[in-house]
């Protein structure tokens, strides 16, 4: 059934169509619904394909300038081991799943040159 309209709802629909436009004028008025019909299908399957092809697009990540999939560039912060998750930089554990992170290398004093 199309939108719940059963058969006899569609005989009624087409009996008032004919007495309100005539027998002349009822092939014309269903051709027209039929190419808008044909049109509205058509232009819903090109939005529907541009709109695929964006988000294709846009999943693809460009490729960076001087860059290669063998070195990727280190992650800046503070990371876990185990998850991954980046954590602030004076975070002893981690925020996701609770394990220590490591210790924070702190810069080492250069030494003093011996005059």
């Amino acid at each position: 059934m199309i939108f719940g309209f059963q058969p006899f709802h569609l005989v009624i629909i087409f009996l008032a169509a004919l007495v309100v436009f005539g027998p002349a004028r009822l092939p014309e008025i269903g051709r027209s619904v039929g190419k808008a019909i044909v049109e509205f299908r058509r232009g819903a399957r090109e939005l529907s394909e541009g709109f695929q092809g964006e988000i294709k697009a846009a999943s693809r990540p460009a490729p960076a300038a001087g860059l290669t999939r063998a070195d990727p560039p280190a992650p800046a912060g503070n990371f876990c081991i185990q998850c991954g998750a980046p954590n602030p930089a004076d975070a002893r554990f981690c925020n996701r799943c609770g394990s220590p992170l490591p210790a924070a290398e702190s810069p080492q004093p250069e030494p003093e040159p011996e005059n």
